[in-house]
């Protein structure tokens, strides 16, 4: 995230309204569950003020209008903008027929949606896959666990194997990584990964099928054939990849201004074309088709409004990552590097992921990258297992937490909206240090040390 250079000075307290922000997203729908889900709207921009506020009386109003411009016109709003195209998109495509959540078939569509998030992104895949995979289980007793390891395979790890997969790895494209770098340089790590995760998803499964005995009455009707209603929705699903890429290599050189902010004009055109793919999907769609998908816009607007608040206040944490060691995380940046100077592999996986974790991993990929010297050419060559370690880091680890990938939140959002009681944020990072973190410590031991 690009961010004025003075920011990158500011103290460590510039990072309590994020923190703020974060310990709301997990405590209060414990503690105050009825404020949070009338109000998590307004709390999310109180967040947001106390770092605007603040920021303002210390540096000046001039100070705050730019930034925020910056941050909403160039980063937040093509980010929800993309959001929103491929949740229209893949929302108006049915699978038409009625798929028994047997443990086996659950698995089958999550390594579908795992090789699908490398080819249109672990948004779309998830988008599309999420919604057949809860009709599948809508008769099973306890299915969080199944949206759980959704989360992790097909939201997260799946979407490591090209730029279009996952945000950092398509940055690391523009910086000049080649196209099919990581699918040569982190197959073997992603295949163990996913692999791995499936069959222990498959055991706990499987003890849970056994378990739940004589299952509920199936909602789902059986006198469906297995097909697809919407399916001319596949054809704008493939225009949003191909406009997002479009816009990564056409490099035109002709910018606009808006309140200041410098937007070039792919990003431009990308936008409008994805709000002109977003209003299309809703035009060829039956509304018959949205309603049997149970589509509504709750999740994107939880999304949207909570993204807002975090966008905002991660803004200084971000700016003094990318300030290295003459910011207030120096540590972080010394960590990374060997009493030589060279970079450290484990160091790059594991800082790289836990930042990752809970910020933006686009940027946090970033910082890491130019941490490293930000010559793709030498990262593909001699420094390769640093720039693995790095993508494998930011990639990956976004299932640490709710809010470390977009597509988590969303997946989390429409579960529970079907009803389903989805962990919470702590739940949720129990069942990831329980399964997740062996892995990576193996993957540590074998890949990156």
């Amino acid at each position: 995230m690009a961010v004025p250079d003075p920011l990158g000075s500011l103290g460590a307290w510039w990072g309590l309204p994020f923190a703020g922000m974060l310990l709301s997203i997990a405590l209060m729908p414990l503690l105050l569950p009825r404020v949070w889900h009338r109000h998590y709207g307004k709390i999310a921009a109180g967040w947001a003020l106390a770092f605007l506020l603040p920021l303002a009386a210390s540096q000046g109003v001039g100070a705050v209008g730019p930034l925020l411009a910056h941050t909403l016109l160039a980063e937040y709003l093509p980010f929800i903008i993309l959001l929103t195209a491929l949740f229209s998109t893949a929302g108006g495509i049915y699978v038409r027929g009625n798929l028994h959540g047997s443990p086996g078939l659950n698995a089958g569509l999550m390594a579908i949606g795992a090789l699908l998030a490398s080819v249109m992104g672990t948004t779309g895949a998830s988008m599309l896959m999420v919604r057949p995979l809860l009709r599948a289980n809508d008769n099973r007793r306890h299915a969080a666990h199944v949206l759980v390891f959704f989360i992790f395979i097909v939201s997260n790890a799946g979407g490591s194997l090209t730029p279009l997969g996952d945000p950092p790895l398509f940055l690391g494209f523009l910086q000049g990584v080649d196209f099919f770098w990581t699918l040569r340089a982190i197959a073997p790590q992603t295949l163990f990964l996913v692999l791995t995760l499936l069959a222990i998803f498959y055991a706990i499964d499987s003890f849970c099928y056994r378990r739940e005995g004589v299952t509920r009455q199936d909602p789902t009707p059986d006198d469906d054939r297995l097909g697809l209603l919407g399916a001319w929705n596949l054809l704008p699903l493939a225009a949003v990849v191909g406009l997002v890429l479009l816009s990564g290599i056409w490099k035109p050189g002709i910018s606009l201004q808006l309140l200041g902010v410098e937007l070039g004009l792919p990003g431009l055109l990308r936008d409008l074309g994805l709000l002109a793919l977003t209003a299309c999907s809703l035009a060829i769609t039956p509304r018959g088709v949205r309603q049997r998908n149970q589509f509504s816009w709750g999740p994107m607007q939880e999304v949207a409004k909570l993204f807002a608040g975090i966008f905002l206040t991660m803004i200084p944490v971000l700016a003094m990552l990318k300030a290295g060691e003459q910011g207030a995380f120096a540590p972080i940046a010394r960590a990374v590097t060997g009493v030589h100077g060279e970079p450290l592999p484990w160091a790059y996986f594991w800082l790289s992921g836990a930042l990752s974790s809970f910020l933006d991993n686009a940027p946090t990929y970033l910082v890491f990258f130019n941490l490293a010297g930000g010559d793709p050419q030498a990262l593909m060559g001699p420094l390769a297992s640093t720039l693995a370690a790095l993508s494998a880091g930011s990639v990956f680890m976004g299932a640490n937490s709710y809010i470390g990938n977009a597509p988590n939140f969303m997946v989390k959002a429409i579960a529970e909206e079907r009803g389903i009681r989805m962990p919470s944020f702590f739940g949720y990072m129990a069942w990831a240090a329980a399964v997740l973190l062996p892995l990576f410590l193996l993957m540590t031991l074998i890949w990156f040390r």
